[in-house]
C-alpha cells in the first residue's frame, strides 16, 4: 500500500509541474506575441503617456 501511494504522490506532482509548465508557456506566448496585426508597420504599438489636465482659470 505504501509503495502505490509513493507513486500517486509522485504521478500528481508531475501533474502539476506539467500543469505549471504549460501556463508559463501560454503566459511567455501572450507576453511576446504582437499586440494586434500591422500590415505596414505604420502604428507600433508604444506607451501611452498618461498626465493630469492642465488647471483652468476660474472667473468669479
Amino acid at each position: 500500500m505504501t509503495g502505490q501511494s509513493g507513486l500517486d504522490a509522485v504521478r500528481e506532482l508531475l501533474l502539476v509541474a506539467a500543469v505549471a509548465g504549460v501556463g508559463v508557456l501560454l503566459a511567455l506566448i501572450v507576453v511576446f506575441s504582437p499586440w494586434h496585426a500591422v500590415p505596414d508597420k505604420a502604428a507600433p504599438a508604444a506607451p501611452v503617456e498618461l498626465r493630469s489636465p492642465e488647471p483652468t482659470a476660474t472667473v468669479g
